[in-house]
């Protein structure tokens, strides 16, 4: 095997000597935090952050809304699988999905094939007090979009009890206590070693 100084290939070394060998997968709701916490543990990590709304808008060179509208969900569900499974495929670091990759069988089946994922379990209001003065959020372009948050998080939560592991948030927890978190559920996990 090749060494890299001290690193070895397909391993990425993090904080004080934790090892992450596979790709972390945040999933949950809008507005749970995957993008945030996601940046904030890579850092801490020292690892590479992807998204795949990022890497969607880069792609198509339009906004998430603006694909919608063009192309609708059907189609940018699929295009969300493809771009998954090329972001899992680059190897260790934090990935943050939309919140609906995670919905579908077969991106749940490659995320457990490939990598762990970690749901940012937050409830209705924590979810809703982060969203409502958002307008990038093309599936609550709704008359009520309060209600149209907590129907998808009703509808969505059973897929996402289907993660490998949970973290919850808090309205009290910075950014920085939620990473914290994270790790130490990583580390119980045998995820970082």
């Amino acid at each position: 095997m090749q060494h890299m100084g001290n690193r070895v290939p397909g391993i990425v070394t993090a904080e004080r000597g934790l090892r992450l060998m596979r790709p972390v997968v945040l999933v949950g709701m809008m507005g749970s935090g995957k993008t945030a916490v996601g940046t904030a543990l890579a850092m801490r990590l020292r690892v590479p952050f992807r998204d795949t709304d990022e890497e969607m808008v880069a792609a198509a060179r339009m906004t998430i809304p603006e694909i919608f509208e063009r192309d609708g969900e059907a189609f940018f569900r699929r295009r969300e699988t493809e771009v998954l499974r090329r972001v899992l495929a680059a190897g260790p670091g934090i990935l943050s999905t939309g919140g609906g990759a995670f919905l579908r069988p077969e991106n749940r089946e490659a995320i457990r094939r490939l990598g762990v994922s970690v749901w940012l379990r937050a409830d209705g209001e924590l979810l809703w007090s982060r969203v409502r003065h958002k307008t990038t959020r093309p599936l609550l372009m709704t008359a009520d979009p309060k209600a149209t948050l907590l129907e998808l998080l009703e509808s969505r939560t059973p897929a996402y009890a289907e993660a490998d592991l949970a973290v919850e948030s808090d309205p009290d927890v910075s950014i920085a206590g939620m990473t914290g978190r994270v790790v130490d559920t990583l580390k119980q996990a045998g995820v970082l070693a």
